[in-house]
C-alpha cells in the first residue's frame, strides 16, 4: 500500500503543484520521492512508500537499466510475479513484485501485461521512447486511483482524490476529478510539450471470466462439474490458495476479526497458512466494539478457537461521533452506510498503527457482494435476479465497501489484503449455477458455510452465525450504532434544513437527517464534488428509505428469535 501521484503537461510550477502530493502522505509513511521526467520540464512523479516488499530497492518510480525509457509508479501487490518471472525467464534487477510490469510490457505490450497480473494494483507507466502513458487498475478497484484530464491535455493522477483537488491549471479553474474505472487500462499519447491525448480506454477483465493468469498460479487441479461435494472441495482449494498467495510481505501480518463468517474464515485460514509457512510470530487479530457488543463476543470465541494473539478495542458513542469528520475526509464520500461502517474500521486501524507492529492487514471484504450475503438477498424474486444483483454489487465495490476498506486502513499507513476478491476464487464462485448461490433455509451464504462445515476451522455457532446489520455488530442490539447516530443528528439537522435540502443539494439530495449531516461535512472538505458518488447504496426489492438492515423485516424477526 503506497501513494502514487503524477502530472503530465502542467502549466503551473511543479514545485508548487507537488504540495498536493503531500495530501496522501499517510499512504506511505516510510519514504517519499519527487522526480522530474528527463526531457519534460512539466512532467513529474511523486511517491509515498509503505515498505512491504524489498525494503532496499523498492523505491519508485521504478526504473531499470535494461529499459531506460520506462518509468513505473504503482500501488499494489502482484502475487504471481515470481511465477511469471520464472516462466518467461526474466532477469530481475530488484525483489519488487511490480518489476514484473516492466518486463511484461517490454515483452508483449500493455494488453498482455494487465491480463497476466494476479493481484491488486493501480499504476502509471510511462514509455518515453514510444511517447506513451498507460494507466491501469485491478478488476475490483481494490487499489484506488483518480485522474484529471483537461481538454488541452493536462493529465494528473493520484491514489486519492484529495491529492488532485487543489491543483492549478490555466485553462480549467475547476478541475474535474474522476475515479479511474476498475478492470480497465487507458492508453495516452505523450506530446513533445508534455501534454497527452487519450487514445483508448479498454476493459481488460470481467469478474465472471477466468483470468488469463490462471495457468501460472500453481493451484492443484480443480474437479469438473457442479456436484455439491465437488464444488465445496474446489471452493476450499481456491480460498486456501487466495490466502496463501497473500502472505507475500516482509512486514508483520495481522487480521481484522469481527466474529462474523467472512473475517472468521479469513483469520482461521490465515493462521493455518502462517503455521505451514513456519512464520515465527503469532497472528494478531483485532476486534472493535462497545461493551457487550455481539462482534466482540463472537470475535473472542473465534480467537480462542484458532489461538491468535487477540486485541479488543473498546470505544464509546462520543468517540464514534467525534471521528465522523475525519472519517468522511478520509473516505471522500458521503454515502450513508459507507460512513457508518467506516467509523469502527477507522478507529481500529488507528489502534493497530499506534500499538502494534502489524502492517499488512487481512480482512473479509467482498464476500457479501460475491456470495450474496446481504440480508435483502432473502427477498430476491429469483436466483437469476440475485445473480445479476451480485454482479452489480461487485462492479460497484470501488464506490462502497472496497473504498471504505482502503481509506480507513490507508489513513493510518496500513495495507489491506482481501482474499475473497481473489480473481480465481471469485470467478469460480460466479461460474456456479445461480440456484446454488442463493440463501437457503433462511440462511444467507449457505454454500460458503457448507463448504467449510467439515473443516473444523471454526466453531459451528460462528460458521452459521447470521449476518449482523452492517455496522451494528460493534454495538449492542439494545443501543445500536444506527440508533446512536439517529439520536445525534436529530439535534444537528432541523426540519427547516431538511425542507430546503433539494434546493441546497440538488444532486443526490439527502432524504434523512443523517444523510444531510454527512453531506454537510463532505461539502466542507470537498465543495462541488458530490458527483464522486453516483448514487447511494441501498438494498433492492424492498421499499427502503435507509440502507440499514435494521429496517428489513427479515432482520427484525431474526433479532427477536
Amino acid at each position: 500500500m503506497c501513494g502514487i501521484w503524477a502530472l503530465f503537461g502542467s502549466d503551473d510550477c511543479l514545485a508548487v503543484q507537488c504540495l498536493s502530493a503531500m495530501k496522501i502522505a499517510h499512504r506511505g509513511p516510510d519514504a517519499f520521492r519527487f522526480e522530474n521526467v528527463n526531457g519534460y520540464t512539466n512532467c513529474c512523479f511523486a511517491f509515498h512508500r509503505l515498505a512491504v516488499v524489498d525494503p532496499l530497492f523498492g523505491m519508485q518510480p521504478i526504473r531499470l537499466r535494461k529499459y531506460p525509457s520506462l518509468w513505473l509508479c504503482y500501488n499494489g501487490e502482484i502475487y504471481n510475479h515470481r511465477a511469471l518471472q520464472q516462466y518467461f525467464e526474466f532477469e530481475y534487477q530488484t525483489n519488487v513484485d511490480g518489476e514484473i510490469i516492466l518486463h511484461l510490457y517490454n515483452k508483449g505490450g500493455i494488453e498482455q501485461t494487465v491480463r497476466m497480473l494476479d493481484g491488486v494494483f493501480a499504476f502509471i507507466l510511462l514509455d518515453t521512447a514510444n511517447k506513451k502513458v498507460f494507466l491501469g487498475r485491478d478488476t475490483y478497484g481494490v487499489r484506488p486511483m483518480f485522474r484529471v484530464l483537461t481538454e488541452d491535455g493536462f493529465l494528473a493522477v493520484c491514489s486519492e482524490a484529495k491529492g488532485l483537488v487543489t491543483l492549478k491549471h490555466s485553462t480549467a479553474p475547476f478541475l474535474k476529478v474522476e475515479p479511474f474505472p476498475p478492470g480497465h487500462y487507458e492508453v495516452l499519447d505523450l506530446k513533445p510539450n508534455g501534454k497527452v491525448t487519450s487514445v483508448e480506454m479498454v476493459k481488460f477483465h470481467h469478474c465472471t471470466d477466468e483470468p488469463a493468469h490462471a495457468c501460472h498460479d500453481g493451484v492443484e487441479k480443480l474437479f469438473p462439474g457442479f456436484e455439491l461435494e465437488t464444488v465445496k472441495s474446489n471452493l476450499r482449494i481456491l480460498f486456501n490458495n487466495a490466502v496463501k498467495k497473500r502472505l507475500m510481505t516482509d512486514r508483520r501480518i495481522g487480521c481484522l476479526l469481527s466474529g462474523g463468517l467472512d473475517s472468521s474464515l479469513v483469520a482461521a485460514t490465515l493462521l493455518k497458512q502462517l503455521k505451514e509457512a513456519q512464520v515465527q510470530y503469532p497472528l494478531q487479530t483485532f476486534a472493535i466494539g462497545m461493551e457487550d457488543s455481539p462482534d466482540l463476543l463472537a470475535a473472542r470465541k473465534v480467537a480462542n478457537h484458532i489461538g491468535s494473539e487477540h486485541h479488543e478495542v473498546l470505544f464509546n458513542s462520543e468517540e464514534g461521533i467525534q471521528a465522523l469528520d475525519e472519517v468522511i475526509f478520509s473516505l471522500e464520500t458521503y454515502d450513508i452506510t459507507t460512513v457508518r461502517a467506516s467509523v469502527g474500521m477507522y478507529l481500529i486501524s488507528k489502534y493497530v498503527r499506534k500499538n502494534t507492529d502489524s502492517v499488512v492487514i487481512f480482512s473479509g471484504e467482498g464476500s457479501d457482494e460475491l456470495t450474496q450475503g446481504y440480508i435483502y438477498f432473502h427477498k430476491a424474486p429469483s436466483a437469476e435476479e440475485a445473480e445479476e444483483e451480485s454482479r452489480r454489487l461487485l462492479k460497484e465495490l470501488y464506490l462502497f465497501d472496497v473504498l471504505r476498506a482502503d481509506r480507513t486502513t490507508a489513513a493510518h499507513g496500513l495495507e489491506l489484503r482481501v482474499p475473497f476478491l481473489d480473481h480465481r476464487f471469485s470467478s469460480y464462485y460466479l461460474s456456479l449455477p445461480p440456484e446454488m448461490r442463493i440463501p437457503k433455509d433462511g440462511v444467507e451464504k449457505h454454500l460458503l458455510r457448507e463448504a467449510f462445515e467439515d473443516s473444523k476451522l471454526l466453531p459451528r455457532e460462528i460458521l452459521w452465525r447470521p449476518k449482523e446489520a452492517f455496522s451494528d455488530g460493534i454495538t449492542s442490539v439494545k443501543n445500536s450504532w444506527f440508533q446512536i447516530l439517529q439520536e445525534f443528528v436529530e439535534h444537528q439537522v432541523d426540519d427547516a434544513m431538511m425542507a430546503a435540502a433539494a434546493q441546497k443539494f440538488p444532486f443526490n439530495t439527502p432524504k434523512t437527517k443523517e444523510g444531510y449531516y454527512y453531506r454537510q461535512i463532505f461539502e466542507r472538505h470537498y465543495p462541488g464534488r458530490a458527483g464522486w458518488l453516483s448514487h447511494y447504496w441501498m438494498p433492492r426489492w424492498i421499499n427502503a428509505t435507509d440502507p440499514s438492515a435494521r429496517t428489513l423485516t427479515h432482520y427484525k424477526s431474526a433479532t427477536k428469535a
